[in-house]
């Protein structure tokens, strides 16, 4: 548990409306329901606003529409938005806990001496910082991080430990990389002959923006030819591959296990689900919104939410409905013929019927059945 803060100095930093006293401390952030006294939470979501009565929490921060419900029960924040309030909260709570890496250079360290390192930046233990590398003002560099040849590191980024940057890869401002993530790795460029595959040479980059935040493990191809861009604001999660001469736009987000094959443009503000896999050489329109596992084997061009996955059945079900799968073109085929011969000739089209032949009374006939 951290040490106790006061309601009042939160809002003082953070904004919003505060319900009660101003020097109610609390020593924790956490959810409603296992809340005590010392707890600062938030309610983000109206379904649960039957929780709010009965939690102990000591704060809840909540919308405008609940403002009489929560001062009923206690102190409360109101704030337009409790759930981006509870985001800037934890930022704000991270940086009076956590401690802050030294500034400086471990002596484990391998520093070139053609090395540009702004002020403030702090280089961790066993990490290796070849030569021509930049690293802007109070960046981070963990323990046990390679950065290659003519790096570029931007000002207040953080490597977490064992993160690699390769050579000529650059990254911008603030970002964050998290531990085990590959930045710069060869692009997957073979070409195929008779004594087996020849490498092509990834000749390429990798440009990241600002702002951008990379998951565990997460690994971004070199460009072949071109570089491999992410754009500002991009979110990638952990464990995901993003392959040479991908383009991210602005703001985009991936969720876990993801894949985006070589030389994908992704838009602005688009996001993919876990699991999600996007096909190369596609163009993917901005704010456009990918369900988890689906595959994406067209180019997108209008915005909207685009879902590719079979559903989850019981085993022997599905056995039958991928069989049913498998005979749609000979199903389709058949449903052509039967329309075909369905349809009349166009000669007999235009011809008069002849109602006595069939035995049938004309339309508006007296002729009695």
């Amino acid at each position: 548990m951290s040490e106790a803060v006061a309601l009042g100095e939160i809002v003082a930093a953070l904004g919003g409306e505060l319900l009660g006293a101003a020097d109610v401390a609390v020593s924790r952030i956490g959810p409603l329901q296992e809340a005590t006294p010392a707890t600062l939470a938030f309610l983000a979501n109206p379904r649960y606003q039957s929780q709010l009565a009965g939690s102990r929490a000591g704060c809840v921060i909540v919308a405008p529409a609940l403002r009489e419900q929560a001062s009923a029960r206690g102190a409360a924040i109101v704030t337009p938005d409790p759930y981006l309030y509870f985001a800037r909260l934890t930022q704000w709570w991270a940086e009076r806990v956590r401690p802050r890496a030294p500034a400086g250079v471990h002596p484990s360290a391998v520093v070139d001496n053609t090395a540009v390192l702004g002020a403030g930046v702090s280089i961790g233990a066993l990490a290796v910082i070849e030569p021509g590398v930049r690293i802007g003002e109070g960046a981070v560099i963990g323990a046990q991080c390679f950065v290659g040849r003519n790096a570029c590191v931007g000002a207040g980024t953080r490597l977490h430990a064992r993160v690699t940057l390769q050579f000529d890869c650059r990254i911008g401002a603030r970002g964050i990389v998290h531990s085990g993530v590959v930045i710069g790795a060869d692009g997957f460029g073979f070409a195929p002959s008779t004594e087996g595959y020849v490498k092509i040479e990834q000749l390429g980059a990798v440009v990241i923006g600002d702002d951008v935040e990379i998951g565990a493990n997460t690994c971004i191809d070199r460009g072949a030819l071109d570089d491999t861009v992410i754009e500002d604001g991009v979110k990638l999660d952990n464990l995901i591959q993003i392959a040479h001469n991908v383009h991210i736009g602005r703001g985009s987000a991936m969720a876990g296990c993801s894949a985006v094959a070589g030389s994908t443009r992704i838009g602005a503000r688009c996001t993919v689900g876990g699991g999600a896999g996007i096909l190369g050489h596609l163009n993917i329109a901005d704010d456009v919104h990918i369900s988890a596992q689906s595959t994406v084997s067209r180019s997108i061009s209008r915005p909207g939410t685009y879902t590719g996955f079979f559903p989850l059945d019981d085993n022997r079900a599905w056995e039958k409905n991928a069989a049913t799968l498998r005979q749609l073109h000979a199903l389709r085929e058949r449903v052509r013929v039967l329309e075909r011969e369905a349809k009349p000739d166009s000669a007999d089209a235009g011809a008069p019927h002849n109602d006595e032949d069939s035995g049938r009374p004309r339309p508006g006939s007296k002729q009695e059945p």
